[in-house]
């Protein structure tokens, strides 16, 4: 009995795929039977501690490439999805940094939910806000919360509190992060 029980539960986990057409329909399916279909949803069940060792490589890459300090994007994914790469906000924020379609498709990601191209939007949403606000970690991380719009229009984080408590909190992750000195 319980080896049907896990035949059956197995059979119904499957990698979803995805494309748009010219006339912008959307097209899913499981089985890619065509080279335009990328991975939207994966499936494969991997362990916690496998997700962290994969999540580091990508942060490291992702921080060289986009200038960024890894700790403080391990901050940020912790603080925002607690590492849950299929983490959706009630605002519709989705993956690891929990990005907003509008950011995932400004930063090139197609799948928010791939902890790769998530890591990599997400980080390099995070470095153009370091720019814009001359690596002020606090400003930089409240318009990561609530838009560099509003961080501009208080001069400063604004007064809402959960942006007060997210550069709270992903300040405190980030010096957790650090090395002992």
């Amino acid at each position: 009995m319980l080896g049907l029980l896990l035949l059956i539960s197995n059979s119904a986990w499957a990698d979803i795929y995805r494309y748009v057409d010219k006339n912008g329909v959307w097209h899913f399916t499981n089985i890619k039977t065509d080279t335009r279909y990328r991975l939207y949803i994966n499936t494969t069940r991997k362990t916690p501690s496998d997700y962290i060792k994969e999540y580091d490589i990508i942060i490291r890459q992702a921080s060289k490439q986009f200038g960024v300090d890894p700790l403080l994007v391990k901050a940020v994914i912790k603080a925002e999805s607690g590492f849950d790469h299929k983490a959706v906000s009630s605002k519709g924020a989705q993956g690891l940094m929990q990005l907003m379609p509008d950011t995932a498709n400004d930063m090139y990601v197609e799948n928010p939910f791939d902890p790769e191209e998530n890591i990599f939007g997400g980080t390099r949403y995070l470095s153009l806000l370091l720019k814009r606000f001359k690596n002020d970690k606090a400003l930089a991380l409240a318009a990561y919360n609530a838009g560099p719009e509003k961080v501009g229009y208080y001069q400063g984080v604004p007064p809402f509190p959960e942006t007060e408590t997210f550069v709270k909190r992903v300040i405190n992750y980030y010096q957790s992060y650090l090395p002992n000195k």
